[in-house]
């Protein structure tokens, strides 16, 4: 990018900014030393008019100028005989020619295109605000123009363009909101399958993009919320080894890394629905293995089969109830709750043997309320699942029994807390882990 000699750099801006700010200093300073003096009046008010001069001008020197783009191309237009009158208007036509562009809000990113008869003749990208210097008006064609595209995230573009010999000299871009915003997202894994929800104010426009290691999801016209960024981090699993968010103009793409060699081994499959209860819209990619799962299910069933009463009383109920505490109540009962999503027949599973483990073969509440195993009770039961007391540790037990070591913790998240990020749960499972154990070693406090 070059910059006309005459305007002031960044640096010198920078410096004149410094400069103007230690004189502002040493204005005030002079002031209130003179006004502590006891002087003539007439000179006191002389001396509060100068200071009040000198301090407008050490404002108006220390603002930052514009940064100032080159955009002349190298030869000038073809002659035309109206040429021969530009001399009737001098300064219009022969003077240096400027266009400020602006945006709202600000520090837009600016293309900026100088086109000749449908031909691009220059390109330069800029911050805005920017000061345009284009050829003198003499030097431009008819069809010569100034186009400006502007771009933000989370805002739609806007592309304006405007002719080099007219009288427009100021151009202010006002940018719109994107239409819709991704509020939320979660990753869940169990069992050898595995999905990916988005959440958004309005319906979602997706495409999926197949990769070789992975995916793309692309949502039209959507901006990332600025405290989603975080959340990404941590959606990772034996099927996903990272998911990254990326704004791409006026869409937001979402990449998702896989293991080397998973991808041919499993399906996507996309839904959408809306959650009425938040009044968000979910979409939904589900990562289904080609075999259809059918050995991962015979495992849970059997996994299931080896849980026993040890495993959901006695000190599990102390982990049962610290990790209820340390969860948010709302979060943790969408997460329980049935909604169609691949893990419901596993909670369901998971809850039945949760009622033949447990005394008298009933499912204890928080409310003091119980259930027994019939299908009616136990739909009650699943439709409260965060208050069954015990369920919390039997679906910990169901994972110890289910996954190995290093992916215990992201599947069990991804079962009660799919909304929270990692670290949180973490150190919220380990509370609860301790609670547990002072228990075994009969801690009073416990």
């Amino acid at each position: 990018m070059r910059r006309d000699s005459r305007i002031p750099s960044r640096t010198a801006a920078s410096a004149g900014a410094r400069d103007g700010r230690v004189i502002a200093s040493a204005a005030v300073r002079l002031f209130m030393t003179s006004a502590r003096r006891r002087d003539d009046p007439r000179r006191l008010v002389a001396r509060r008019l100068a200071f009040l001069a000198l301090l407008s001008l050490v404002l108006g020197s220390a603002t930052a100028p514009v940064t100032t783009v080159e955009l002349v191309p190298e030869d000038r237009a073809s002659w035309r005989p109206r040429n021969l009158f530009a001399w009737l208007r001098p300064g219009h036509n022969f003077d240096e020619r400027t266009v400020l562009v602006e945006t709202s809000p600000q520090d837009a990113m600016l293309d900026l295109f100088y086109v000749r008869s449908n031909f691009q003749k220059r390109y330069e990208q800029a911050e805005a605000p920017a000061r345009v210097l284009l050829p003198p008006r003499v030097e431009a064609g008819p069809r010569d123009a100034l186009v400006v595209r502007a771009f933000r995230e989370g805002y739609r573009q806007k592309e304006v363009s405007i002719r080099v010999q007219s009288n427009e000299d100021h151009l202010v871009l006002e940018l719109e909101p994107l239409p819709n915003t991704l509020l939320a997202a979660s990753h869940v894994y169990f069992a050898g399958r595995g999905s990916l929800a988005f959440l958004a104010k309005e319906s979602l426009t997706v495409r999926v993009q197949d990769s070789d290691d992975g995916f793309s999801v692309v949502l039209a016209e959507t901006a990332l919320a600025k405290d989603l960024e975080g959340s990404f981090s941590g959606m990772e699993s034996p099927l996903v080894r990272g998911v990254e968010p990326l704004q791409l103009g006026e869409d937001l793409l979402v990449q998702v890394k896989m293991p080397p060699g998973q991808r041919a081994a499993y399906e996507l499959r996309s839904r959408q629905m809306r959650d009425e209860l938040r009044d968000l819209y979910v979409y939904s990619v589900e990562l289904i293995p080609a075999d259809g799962g059918v050995d991962a299910v015979r495992r849970a069933r059997e996994a299931l089969a080896r849980i026993g009463a040890a495993d959901v009383g006695g000190c599990a109920r102390k982990f049962d109830a610290a990790l209820r505490e340390q969860l948010d109540a709302e979060a943790l009962a969408r997460a329980l709750a049935p909604r169609g999503s691949f893990t419901d027949p596993y909670l369901r599973a998971a809850m039945k043997r949760l009622a033949e483990v447990s005394p008298d073969g009933r499912i204890a509440m928080l409310d003091g309320t119980s259930f027994t195993e019939s299908p009616i009770e136990l739909a009650a039961a699943l439709s409260q699942a965060a208050q069954a007391k015990g369920y919390l540790a039997l679906l910990r037990a169901f994972v110890r029994e289910l996954e190995v070591p290093g992916n215990r913790l992201d599947t069990l998240r991804g079962l009660v807390a799919p909304e929270s990020e990692g670290p949180a749960f973490s150190e919220a499972l380990a509370a609860a882990e301790l609670r547990e154990t002072r228990c075994r070693a009969g801690s009073a406090d416990a």
